[in-house]
C-alpha cells in the first residue's frame, strides 16, 4: 500500500489547485453527494473547486454553492439523463451524447483551465476521455472516480450481449486512459483493478464523506413515524438494491409480527415493489414515505438498519446509519458493505441473496436488544472513520498530488507534508 501527500504553502504564497468535477447532473446518490461536499468544504486557499454539469438539475442542488457550477450551454434538454440508468442508452440520448456532450464539457473545461478534472459515473468517465486525450498543451490530469460496480451494472442495463461488449470495451478503455483510478471502497479497488487491468501504480481509494455533525444535528428533529417499532431501509427503487428479497426476508420473519418495514427512496420499479409487498400480504406493515430529504431523523429512530443490496460501491448509507446509532444488517455483495460494517462488531454481513440467512439475521437483532445496544454503540465510533473532513482532506491531496505530478516545478515554491490519512493504493 502507498501513502498520498498533499502540500501546504511553506514561505512564498502559492495559487491553489484548480479542480473541475464533472457530472451529468444532480440527480442521483452517494456520487453526487460527494460532489457537493467536495465543491463547498474543500480549502479553497489550496483547491478551488468548480462543477460542470451536462444537465442543471437534480436535488442535490440545493446544498450546493451556485456560483461555482457551470452548465452546458446548449443542449440542455437533450442531456438530462435522471431516472433509470438504462435511460442513457435510449437513441436519441446516445445521439445527443455523443455530439453535444464532448462539445460542452470541451467548453466548459477550457473556460476554467482546471489543472485536474475528475469525472464521476460510467457515462460520464466515457464521455471526458476522448476529450481530454484531445487538448493538447490544454490538457488537465484526469481523474476517473468510480462508486459502483461497472460490470453489475452494465449486465443489468442492457439485455444485448453486443451492446454490453462495447459498452464494457469502452468502460475498460476509458479507465486505463485515465492519469488516476479512484474507487471508493478497497474490494471495488482490486476487483476492477484485475477486471480491466489498471495499473496498480494509478489506482488510489477513498472512502465517501459522511458529515456526522450534520447528521447528528438532524436525526434529533421530530419526524412523523410508524406508530409501530420499524425496520429501515434506503435507497433508490431499483433491481440493484434488492428491495424483492428484503420484502420476502420480511414476509418471512419473526420481525413482520412486530414490526414495520420502511422503503425510502423511489425509483423505477416503484409500482413493482409496492406490488409485491402486496401479493406477500405484508402491504399493511411495509411503509413507502419515498424520497425525504432528513433520512437520518428516520435512522434514529429505527430498530435495525438493512441493506440487502444485489451489488455497491460504498453504500453512505450504512456509514450514516451508524452514525445515527442505529445497528446495520448488510449482505457481503460486491462492493463495499462489508469494508463499512465490522462484522459482529457494529452490525452483521450475510451472504448476497441468501432469503433465510438475511431473515433469520433480522429476527436474531431485534429479539436481541442488548446485542443492538453493542452495536449502536460500536457503530457511532466506526462512523468516525468516515467523517467529512478526514475525506475531504484526502481529496484535496489526491488532487494536490496529480496537479504537482503534471507540473513538478510547483515543488520549488511548495514543501510535502502529511495531510491526515493518506490516500491508499489499492492492493
Amino acid at each position: 500500500m502507498g501513502d498520498g501527500f498533499a502540500t501546504v504553502i511553506d514561505s512564498t504564497p502559492a495559487p491553489p489547485v484548480r479542480v473541475m468535477l464533472l457530472l451529468s447532473s444532480l440527480h442521483g446518490g452517494g456520487a453526487e453527494r460527494v460532489a457537493v461536499h467536495l465543491l463547498n468544504r474543500c480549502d479553497p486557499r489550496l483547491v478551488d473547486v468548480r462543477m460542470g454539469l451536462l444537465n442543471r438539475s437534480g436535488p442535490f442542488l440545493d446544498d450546493a454553492d451556485h456560483s461555482r457550477i457551470d452548465v452546458s450551454p446548449f443542449g440542455q434538454n437533450l442531456l438530462a439523463f435522471e431516472g433509470a440508468n438504462s435511460s442513457f442508452y435510449r437513441p436519441h440520448k446516445l445521439a445527443a451524447a455523443a455530439v453535444l456532450a464532448p462539445l460542452n464539457l470541451r467548453r466548459m473545461i477550457k473556460a476554467h483551465r482546471p489543472h485536474v478534472v475528475m469525472s464521476f459515473l460510467k457515462g460520464m468517465n466515457v464521455i471526458t476521455g476522448p476529450v481530454v486525450a484531445t487538448m493538447g498543451a490544454d490538457r488537465p490530469r484526469w481523474i476517473v472516480r468510480e462508486g459502483n460496480n461497472t460490470d453489475a451494472v452494465i449486465e443489468n442495463e442492457l439485455q444485448n450481449s453486443l451492446a454490453r461488449t462495447a459498452i464494457k470495451s469502452l468502460t475498460r478503455k476509458a479507465y486505463r486512459a485515465a492519469d488516476c483510478f479512484l474507487a471508493n471502497s478497497h474490494e471495488m479497488a482490486a476487483g476492477l483493478q484485475a477486471r480491466l487491468e489498471l495499473d496498480p501504480e494509478r489506482v488510489r481509494v477513498i472512502h465517501n464523506p459522511i458529515d456526522l455533525a450534520k447528521i447528528r444535528q438532524m436525526s434529533r428533529e421530530p419526524v412523523e413515524t410508524p406508530e409501530r417499532p420499524f425496520i429501515l431501509t434506503v435507497g433508490r427503487l431499483e433491481y440493484q438494491k434488492n428491495h424483492d428479497l428484503l420484502l420476502r426476508a420480511f414476509a418471512a420473519s419473526e420481525a413482520a409480527r412486530g414490526h414495520d418495514l420502511v422503503i425510502i427512496g423511489r425509483g423505477s420499479m416503484d409500482a413493482e415493489t409496492r406490488a409485491l409487498a402486496a401479493q406477500l400480504g405484508v402491504a399493511e406493515r411495509v411503509k413507502f414515505p419515498g424520497w425525504v430529504a432528513n433520512p437520518w431523523a428516520w435512522m434514529a429512530k429505527s430498530d435495525l438498519f438493512v441493506l440487502p443490496s444485489r451489488w455497491e460501491g460504498f453504500p453512505s448509507v450504512v456509514a450514516e446509519a451508524l452514525a445515527c446509532g442505529t445497528p446495520a444488517l448488510v449482505t457481503s455483495c460486491d462492493f463495499g458493505p462489508a469494508e463499512v460494517v465490522e462484522d459482529g462488531k457494529s452490525g452483521w454481513v450475510v451472504p448476497p441473496e441468501n432469503l433465510e440467512a438475511f431473515s433469520a439475521a433480522m429476527d436474531h437483532l431485534l429479539e436481541n436488544p442488548g446485542l443492538r445496544a453493542e452495536f449502536s454503540h460500536n457503530g457511532r465510533i466506526r462512523a468516525e472513520e468516515f467523517d467529512i473532513d478526514k475525506m475531504v482532506e484526502r481529496y484535496s491531496a489526491l488532487f494536490i498530488e496529480q496537479a504537482m505530478a503534471a507540473d513538478p516545478a510547483r515543488e520549488s515554491y511548495a514543501r510535502p507534508v502529511e495531510m491526515g490519512a493518506a490516500v491508499r493504493v489499492a492492493e
